[in-house]
Parts: structure tokens; C-alpha cells; sequence
């Protein structure tokens, strides 16, 4: 519980992970719901957001990795910085 009210432990990187299936689900709901839009205008709309959209959710699935990666390291140099200092 020290830890927790001093700042030595960080519980950040925790909910950057929680945050990252959470926008896996909320990339993953909104191609269900980009291939429902394609085929609601038609089969030939439809059958190109087939194509479009696994493309479309994994540009986003990428780019939702790299940013969480990135907050990640953030933490991982402060980490590595108080061990530093701690010496």
C-alpha cells in the first residue's frame, strides 16, 4: 500500500494494457459495424468493404499497439531511471 501512496510502485502501465483490449474490442466492433454499413448500401458496397475493412481494422489494431507500446516505454525508462538513481 506504500508503494500505491508514495509513487514508488506504478500502476499505469496495468491500465495501458486493460486500455489496449479495450480498444481491440472497440476496433473489432467498429469493422462489424463497417461491413454492416458496406452491405446496407448494397451488394457491390459490401463486397468491396470486404476488401477495405480487415485492412481499415488492422492499420487501427497497428497503430493502437504502437501508441500503447510507446506509453509503455515511457514508464519502462522511468523505471529504469529511479534504479539508476537508487544506486
Amino acid at each position: 500500500m506504500r508503494d500505491l501512496l508514495y509513487f514508488d510502485a506504478m500502476i499505469t502501465p496495468k491500465i495501458i494494457t486493460f486500455i489496449y483490449w479495450l480498444l481491440l474490442a472497440a476496433i473489432a466492433l467498429g469493422g462489424l459495424a463497417m461491413l454492416g454499413v458496406g452491405f446496407s448500401r448494397g451488394f457491390g458496397a459490401g463486397m468491396a468493404s470486404l476488401l477495405v475493412v480487415p485492412i481499415v481494422v488492422a492499420l487501427w489494431a497497428l497503430m493502437a499497439r504502437i501508441y500503447c507500446e510507446v506509453m509503455i516505454v515511457l514508464f519502462k525508462m522511468n523505471e529504469a531511471l529511479q534504479d539508476l538513481r537508487g544506486r
